[in-house]
């Protein structure tokens, strides 16, 4: 449970959400390879965040990501939380990305009514999104 938030926080198999100091940032470990489960309840997890919230930064944080599953990115409610993203999320960071979403972000950032940017620094992207990981015993 994230006290800040009110909320328990996203566990899967390959996302782990991570506690913030700001209840309006939201940052999560993607580790391994993404299974259409893990997608599917971060996408229900951003859904009621951004029911709750007026705008919300999110950081994504790679470690030993080993992609994701084909049928991951075509579930209606990874489809809504995308889509929602556009008027809902401020800032989008991403660290330690595979070069190719990197750079995939960064092109987003300028279409979009949003700043997003990738990071090959972790605590750069913690700076961008405004917040700190708050370490829990």
């Amino acid at each position: 449970m994230d006290p800040s938030k009110g909320c328990p926080m996203l566990v899967t198999p390959s996302i782990r959400e991570t506690p913030t100091d700001r209840a309006d940032v939201y940052a999560f470990h993607i580790m391994g390879e993404v299974s259409e489960d893990d997608m599917e309840d971060m996408a229900e997890r951003m859904n009621d965040v951004f029911d709750r919230h007026d705008k919300v930064s999110m950081l994504l944080i790679f470690d030993r990501y080993e992609g994701a599953e084909t049928q991951a990115h075509f579930d209606w409610d990874v489809i809504r939380s995308r889509l929602r993203s556009v008027t809902k999320v401020e800032k989008y960071a991403v660290a330690k990305a595979p070069e190719r979403a990197g750079k995939l972000v960064e092109r987003f950032g300028k279409l979009l009514p949003l700043e997003a940017r990738a990071f090959d620094d972790v605590d750069a992207a913690w700076v961008f999104v405004g917040a700190r990981p708050v370490h829990t015993a």
